[in-house]
């Protein structure tokens, strides 16, 4: 599942990570974009549901330097020994650009490098290496963790899925159908983690399902890189009309011309027992730990989750 629950203050989510550990749920995911932190809810987890799995997807490589990144990374591994998985990526132009005034420059090679320095600096070691984006002079972490968290990569296109599956213990993935999985997975290649964040809408309000949804698609898919993303899965076609319309500024026209069929690939939604069937398609084509986020539109959001949860 993923956290933090919209609309729920982080001081009233003890109530809720404990539940989740008794509806069966074995993870909770964050991430980071323009809510909490990355690692805040993740820290509150740790302490009030010690039966959860914990991952970040993702942390932006960019947003934070090597050694603070290692030294939070770090913290968490060592208030949730075992039971942290760390995903890093390299974000988008807007969050690291346009948010943090920070150069979006070389992201392939930028988050290479970081999981490079991070293998070696949560064991402890030493690092005292010049990388193609950064240099770290003489940096040991104080309080190496136990365990050392797997570092997991986000990806979209080839390039950094591979690089998921070469130097990563896995792959996060967002924003594409079940359908789309198959050649995603192909190539990060076999014996890895595959995190993918699907959206869930809990509804059989199909016409106002689709309504949110859209404005969702369009908020994302006309980022570049999650454009480029699509293009590469075959769906250039039936989202240029949604490109157009949004570079010459029309964005109702923009949001009407997504097509059902983009919609109903790139979000679930249907009865609790229609939305698990369509996640169990997610698996079936080789995701390995599918993260739930369900969109908080009006719904009964606690009751939402309890209809949800993994039924055994």
């Amino acid at each position: 599942m993923t956290v933090p629950f919209d609309g729920v203050p982080l001081s009233e989510h003890r109530e809720w990570y404990e539940e989740l550990a008794q509806l069966g749920y074995t993870d909770a995911w964050s991430s980071e974009a323009d809510g909490t932190d990355g690692f805040t809810p993740l820290a509150l987890a740790a302490a009030w549901a010690p039966g959860l799995r914990l991952g970040t997807a993702i942390i932006p490589t960019f947003t934070r330097g090597p050694a603070l990144l290692a030294q939070t990374a770090a913290a968490l591994a060592e208030a949730a020994p075992g039971r942290f998985a760390l995903g890093v990526g390299t974000s988008s132009d807007v969050i690291v650009e346009r948010w943090n005034d920070i150069p979006f420059e070389e992201p392939y090679r930028r988050t290479r490098d970081m999981v490079r320095f991070l293998r070696l600096a949560l064991t402890g070691e030493k690092v005292d290496a010049a990388y193609d984006t950064f240099s770290v002079k003489g940096f040991r972490l104080g309080r190496a963790p136990a365990v050392v968290p797997p570092i997991l990569v986000a990806g979209l296109r080839p390039g950094m899925l591979r690089l998921a599956g070469r130097e990563g213990d896995g792959a996060i993935i967002n924003w594409l159908g079940a359908e789309d999985v198959a050649k995603v997975v192909a190539e990060v290649g076999s014996g890895k983690e595959i995190v993918a964040r699907i959206f869930v809408f809990p509804s059989e309000d199909t016409v106002t399902v689709r309504a949110v949804a859209r404005r969702m698609i369009a908020a994302y898919l006309n980022v570049p890189v999650y454009a480029a993303f699509h293009e590469w899965l075959g769906r250039g076609p039936l989202l240029e009309g949604m490109w157009a319309a949004w570079k010459s500024g029309d964005r109702k026209a923009a949001l009407a011309a997504i097509p059902d069929e983009v919609v109903d690939a790139l979000v679930l939604h249907g009865s609790a027992s229609e939305v698990r069937a369509k996640v169990q398609r997610y698996v079936d084509n080789g995701v390995t730990t599918p993260a739930l986020a369900v969109v908080n539109f009006g719904i009964d959001l606690r009751q939402a989750v309890r209809d949800l949860a993994p039924v055994g």
